[in-house]
């Protein structure tokens, strides 16, 4: 069903391009940000809405004919389609104010985003405690038969990653690849995350560098979703930021850069996320070196993750 999932990704993707520059969908880009990014005005953006809309389909379709009945399953998916749905909201003002020169809502605000967020990860936490691979805050228990600090720890949890990995969008290949990396352990645990990474290969067809089409929020949130529920389901949550070592270090980039500025005026990083820090040194990295060696990165901190885990959860 990997090859299902892949193929289907690549055709609705593929299909996407077309109908988005038909319509003149496409992404803005920062002014300020590095000038190579300039030349990238106009290509389309929301590809994570049909490669995550591949997901969905090959997904219910396993759920609906019998063949996948985990519950851990349902649970990672609906909180990846929750939010991507979030992400999406996003993606639609971005277009629109493209589209409209700037009249119109430009993205979703953080204070308008982070609630949504926060109760799809409360409801993924309160149903994903007492199914978790390990146990995750020995010794401090909960209240009335509740797990509330491993409610409250995977709520940070998946907020963190979901907003960790949407960080981390902003090269061409760069997330589908981390993705990619992050979950390939898991493959033969949770088909959840071997479909996500089947469609991201077909989704990487055309975000290759110079990319055709941009991921988007709704792809970011779904695969920040998937990476973190299966980790805390099928492995163990502790070693979540191993893993995701590069999306970790994008978001605290971004914590680091706003309070260092708000309290000295100055700057930490020449710009952040922490990827576009490598674009702006005196001798910039190229797009696709940053890219590659995020990659690597990511590869070996995934063979750490798995050897901390004895070669299985």
């Amino acid at each position: 069903m990997m090859f299902v999932a892949a193929l289907l990704s690549w055709f609705l993707v593929g299909l996407f391009i077309r109908i988005s520059r038909s319509r003149g969908w496409g992404q803005p880009i920062r002014a300020e940000g590095p000038e190579s990014h300039l030349k990238k005005v106009g290509t389309p953006t929301a590809g994570g809405v049909p490669f995550t809309l591949a997901l969905a389909l090959v997904f219910f379709w396993l759920y609906l004919t019998h063949r996948m009945t985990d519950p851990r399953e349902l649970l990672i998916m609906f909180t990846a389609l929750g939010m991507g749905v979030i992400g999406g909201l996003d993606d639609v003002f971005k277009v629109r104010w493209q589209m409209n020169g700037g009249k119109t809502k430009k993205e979703l605000l953080a204070r308008e985003k982070f609630p949504l967020q926060l109760i799809v990860s409360l409801a993924f936490a309160w149903f994903a405690a007492p199914l978790a691979a390990h146990e995750l805050v020995p010794g401090l228990g909960g209240f009335a038969g509740v797990p509330v600090w491993d409610i409250l720890l995977l709520t940070f949890v998946m907020l963190g990653s979901v907003n960790a990995f949407n960080f981390t969008d902003g090269l061409d290949g760069l997330l589908g690849g981390v993705g990619i990396i992050v979950l390939l352990p898991l493959l033969a645990l949770s088909p959840a995350a071997a479909l996500m990474v089947a469609v991201l290969l077909g989704y990487l067809w055309f975000n290759a560098h110079p990319a055709r089409v941009f991921m988007g929020d709704m792809g970011s949130h779904a695969i920040g979703a998937v990476a973190a529920g299966a980790w805390i389901l099928y492995a163990d949550v502790w070693l979540l930021p191993v893993v995701a070592l590069i999306p970790v270090l994008e978001v605290l980039s971004v914590a680091l850069q706003v309070a260092y500025f708000k309290r000295t005026g100055r700057r930490i990083f020449r710009m952040t996320p922490i990827h576009h820090h490598f674009e702006k040194l005196d001798t910039p990295w190229p797009e696709t070196h940053i890219t590659m060696r995020f990659w690597v990165i990511t590869a070996m901190m995934t063979a750490l993750a798995w050897w901390l885990l004895g070669g299985r959860p």
